[in-house]
């Protein structure tokens, strides 16, 4: 078992310890973050939530922290009148739950991945540009308890990278008064045609860049966690903070372009705002 491997497998452990020793302490449950909706608004078929978020995400998989770039994110939610706001983890895909089973929910997941353009940044000169790419899938989500979600999503790629990937998010959420804090490890397995476009290097690329050629696999790809934290300042508008880590392992975090010049180390820092309002379905 490799370090990293037993590094993630003890960060999923000991969440798991601290969920079960919460749920064992015999407290009310939380109140919800905001007032029922339908207070607020007229009684509608649809509570509509739209925003944006801006993030400070790695400048291509395997970036040094020295090497951040600015994306944008706009953000989409609907739900039932006198229900709380929809969470939405910040490594979720984009999607909508199609399926409502109450503890279990099922939906489509689409996730866009920015392109890597090699003449943009020195320490990708020679390695060649990699295409956006958009992974198409589903999720599944488990709901223990109102407060511990258990999110999955399988994705296939096509475009810049072909392969599939998996996720595993835990978030445990609490609101506070007008506050909500979610925080939670995540893991990520890929396939080795999801891996290889990133990291590694053929040796036509070996001679031009000056890195070692190497061949990337697919399998563990990385571990971390995330927290965000919410303000609700009135039952239509929201604002946010966050931050993920994830930690590359395995053949990712093995490639020489990490190793020589990037870092296993991805951060990921954002905010935004959303508004929430009342909509009669258009059929």
């Amino acid at each position: 078992m490799s370090l990293t491997r037993g590094l993630a497998i003890a960060v999923f452990l000991a969440a798991m310890r601290g969920i079960a020793a919460a749920a064992d302490l015999s407290v009310p449950a939380p109140t919800p973050a905001v007032p029922p909706t339908d207070t607020a608004v007229p009684a509608s078929d649809w509570i509509v939530t739209l925003g944006a978020e801006t993030r400070l995400v790695p400048a291509w998989p395997g970036a040094p922290i020295t090497e951040p770039m600015v994306s944008g994110l706009p953000l989409l939610g609907i739900r039932q009148p006198g229900t709380p706001p929809v969470f939405f983890g910040e490594r979720d895909s984009f999607g909508f739950r199609a399926f409502d089973f109450g503890a279990f929910k099922f939906g489509p997941a689409l996730k866009l991945i920015w392109q890597r353009n090699a003449s943009a940044y020195p320490e990708l000169n020679g390695l060649g540009n990699v295409n956006y790419a958009l992974q198409a899938g589903g999720f599944a989500e488990f709901w223990a308890v109102p407060w511990l979600r258990l999110r999955g999503e399988v994705r296939q790629g096509f475009g810049g990278e072909t392969g599939v990937t998996g996720d595993l998010f835990l978030d445990a959420i609490a609101p506070l008064g007008q506050f909500r804090f979610s925080a939670g490890p995540r893991m990520t397995l890929q396939t080795t045609p999801a891996v290889s476009p990133y990291f590694s290097i053929s040796a036509a690329q070996a001679v031009a860049s000056g890195l070692p050629a190497y061949s990337a696999t697919g399998g563990f790809y990385s571990y971390g966690a995330g927290g965000k934290v919410e303000y609700f300042w009135s039952p239509q508008w929201e604002t946010h903070g966050f931050v993920e880590y994830e930690r590359l392992t395995d053949s990712a975090a093995d490639s020489p372009l990490v190793t020589e010049r990037g870092s296993p180390n991805q951060f990921t820092f954002g905010a935004g705002a959303t508004y929430s309002f009342a909509m009669k379905p258009l059929w």
